[in-house]
């Protein structure tokens, strides 16, 4: 293995770290460990950590652990069983003059508890950096995920040749059907398959239940997963039989919103605007109450992380970024509505990744 990509990352990493002032950043096991060192770690009580610096990138490893690096391009910094490797970092941050650490926010606190008693002049940051280098992607990250979109756009379409009436099934049969087709698409991870009917189309996070789906109920889907190292995301709705005016109204209702916040995902723009506008359109049509969560999220590593699409987040737009694009309408007790797309920022503007239509799908 060359390592190549890894390499790549580390420098790109290097470079954000330079522009921040960020001496030196740790990573425990995470997506952004995983992309920097090209291998997953398992989160337990024994750490292992990647300590990146400008001139150097060490890993903190158990001896037990260290054969699984060995052709790895870092120094290895092995602990046995019998010492305690908080004090082995702590030591040596002391050693590299380190006065200011960034951490990725899955690390443990109580690792860092510990780290922050016995290097009581190392100040523990945020890592800006690591965030930034995984929210501006490369030419290479867009292509995979490009690809996992594609992939979750093939399984939708499967799903819908599949099952063409939906009248008489439970959710958790639909969701079966969804996740077996990600299955048989090559998903090495299944983040969530959300099905929700009717009334229990109201709840976003309602994950599926035993709920027969009647004539003319409207069926909320949210799929996600991991393809090929890369997340796809995607929401549709289907009904099962004509749902009335009052439901069609409000779904074109809600393309426009998405419509106006894909417009509004332009470089240079707070991270907030898309949400603004979207959340103004169903506001100004009496639903600003029942769109409940944020407009989109980033997509990567992930399925969720920066840039969050959130009021209050100043964070500048920027190409390379990839999110979601997905306002919804959700009244309690009656129905619920979200579509969702993965939109990439390029030089040139928005574009879309995932491309299943939006039209409303009746499978009765």
């Amino acid at each position: 293995m060359s390592f190549e990509t890894e390499k790549a990352a580390m420098a790109r990493l290097r470079g954000m770290m330079a522009e921040d002032g960020t001496e030196a950043v740790l990573i425990g096991p995470s997506a952004s460990f995983r992309h920097l060192m090209g291998r997953d770690a398992n989160l337990t009580e024994r750490l292992v950590a990647l300590l990146v610096t400008q001139d150097g990138a060490e890993l903190i490893v158990p001896r037990l652990q260290a054969p699984l690096y060995a052709t790895h391009p870092v120094d290895l910094m092995v602990w046995d069983e019998a010492e305690d490797p908080v004090a082995l970092l702590a030591a040596r941050l002391t050693e590299l003059g380190v006065s200011v650490l960034g951490v990725n926010a899955e690390f443990w606190s109580g690792f860092l508890l510990r780290l922050a008693d016995q290097a009581p002049q190392v100040k523990l940051r945020p890592a800006r950096a690591l965030e930034r280098l995984r929210a501006i992607k490369t030419e290479a990250d867009i292509a995979g995920l490009q690809a996992a979109a594609d992939a979750i756009d093939r399984v939708w379409a499967g799903f819908l040749a599949a099952v063409p009436v939906f009248t008489g099934k439970t959710e958790l049969e639909l969701r079966g059907v969804i996740r077996e087709l990600m299955v048989a698409e090559g998903f090495s991870t299944i983040a969530w398959v959300d099905v929700g009917a009717g009334a229990n189309g109201a709840s976003s996070l309602h994950h599926g239940s035993d709920y027969v789906i009647r004539q003319g109920d409207p069926v909320v889907f949210d799929i996600a997963g991991l393809f090929g190292g890369w997340n796809g995301d995607i929401a549709r709705v289907v009904c099962a039989g004509e749902p009335g005016a009052e439901y069609r109204a409000a779904y074109d209702l809600l393309l426009t919103a998405q419509e106006a916040a894909f417009q509004a995902i332009r470089a240079g723009r707070p991270a907030s605007e898309p949400d603004r506008v979207a959340r103004e359109i169903l506001s100004d049509a009496g639903f600003g109450e029942n769109f409940t969560h944020r407009v989109g999220h980033g997509i990567g590593l992930d399925v969720h992380e920066e840039p969050y699409l959130v009021a209050g987040n100043d964070l500048l737009l920027a190409p390379g970024m990839v999110m979601s694009d997905e306002p919804g309408i959700y009244l309690p007790g009656r129905w619920g509505m979200r579509v969702e797309d993965i939109v990439a920022l390029t030089e040139a503007g928005p574009q879309r990744l995932t491309q299943s239509p939006k039209e409303l799908v009746i499978h009765g």
